[in-house]
């Protein structure tokens, strides 16, 4: 499979976040990328960032698809998206807006690459949280959509994707804001709406327009004062809620989402703390994209959390991030997802390469997607 510069240069800039973190934050927990993809040709330099993401304990995030989902999870007491072999899917992230002439296409660009994917089986389409393009890709002198207006554009032009974004941001949006905006989305788009969320990393686009940045030890504590506050509210229960961080009076959602209540994604391979956290709170993790025998070990340490916090490990759905074009070589990219999804990974997640997102959403719908859902 051929790779992909984009991917390339978003690994690259990965890599240098997470060296740039300080080492009195290591071990403590890392922050959420995203963006990321894989190929077998790439699996030594994704082992070199697995490595410096582990000791960061750090976390990655995205969604299924609504009409094939529905198990309950017995920690969670409700419906949860559940991926199975039987169904393997493709999400596309559209992570980059720098294509040729984008002043005057970028709107009938994003339009069309959702529409196809929407109409060839691709299962998810996410979008970034950022107010600054990553500096991987070019940084605040590139175009970049606010997530949730785009999410919200996107659901009035689509019909059957999942949208999410990928991901939140704990520090962009306070939790009862955040979980009325999901909610929003929820309703408007008929029940498409998944909360992918982490801790926020971009320091440069907060400082940049003046929003409050604080330390990655407490961005994890209000990461997880987020993940009970929009359960909370989602459930309806509407008891003040008093955190370290955050404080509710009166924590009131009408409407309700569609969904009973949306789903929650939180993905990353730390071991010790994020991998707890999707046992505790999540409904589906997505793992970094490492060989099969990491996914296995990771998915391992995942049960081991379920088993600890009675969650059904079965109703999690596991997924995790891809990098190359399938396109080029699909025979050898189904071969290696037969390998995946004989571990119980139901879902990958791309980024379009290239210049031309359109016309790569139609090849992978045409020749790759009706495959793709054999395995």
């Amino acid at each position: 499979m051929a790779v992909d510069p984009v991917g390339q240069r978003v690994l690259a800039g990965l890599a240098q976040q997470v060296d740039s973190v300080t080492e009195e934050e290591v071990g403590l927990a890392a922050a959420p990328v995203e963006g990321v993809e894989q190929t077998a040709g790439l699996l030594d330099a994704f082992e070199r960032f697995r490595e410096l993401a582990e000791r960061l304990d750090g976390g990655v995030v995205h969604a299924g698809r609504s009409e094939v989902f529905g198990r309950r999870g017995l920690a969670h007491e409700r419906s949860v998206p559940v991926g199975t072999v039987d169904t393997m899917q493709l999400g596309i992230h559209y992570a980059n807006f720098t294509h040729p002439d984008w002043q005057h296409q970028l709107t009938e660009r994003l339009t069309e690459t959702a529409r196809i994917a929407d109409q060839g089986g691709v299962a998810q389409f996410t979008v970034m949280d950022h107010w600054f393009q990553m500096e991987v890709l070019g940084g605040p002198s590139e175009p970049m959509l606010e997530g949730y207006t785009t999410l919200g554009y996107l659901a009035a032009v689509t019909e059957r994707l999942r949208l999410s974004l990928l991901v939140t941001g704990v520090t962009y949006r306070h939790p009862g804001l955040l979980a009325k905006t999901v909610t929003t989305l929820d309703v408007l788009s008929g029940g498409r709406a998944m909360l992918g969320i982490g801790a926020a990393w971009y320091e440069r686009e907060h400082l940049g327009l003046g929003v409050p940045f604080p330390p990655l030890k407490e961005r994890f504590e209000r990461l997880e004062e987020t993940l009970q506050i929009v359960r909370q509210l989602w459930s309806g229960d509407q008891t003040p809620y008093a955190g370290t961080h955050y404080q509710l009076a009166e924590p009131v959602n009408v409407p309700p989402p569609l969904q009973t209540p949306p789903p929650i994604m939180i993905g990353g391979s730390g071991e010790r703390k994020t991998l707890r956290l999707v046992a505790q709170y999540a409904d589906a993790c997505n793992l970094f994209g490492e060989s099969p025998d990491a996914i296995r070990h990771k998915l391992e340490v995942l049960r081991g959390h379920c088993e600890q916090v009675g969650t059904d490990y079965e109703a999690l759905e596991k997924t995790m991030i891809f990098r190359g074009d399938p396109t080029q070589d699909p025979d050898a990219f189904l071969a290696v997802m037969e390998t995946y999804a004989t571990l119980g990974i139901s879902m990958i997640t791309m980024t379009p390469p290239g210049d031309d997102p359109v016309a790569w959403a139609t090849d992978m719908s045409e020749r790759v997607v009706p495959r793709l859902s054999e395995i």
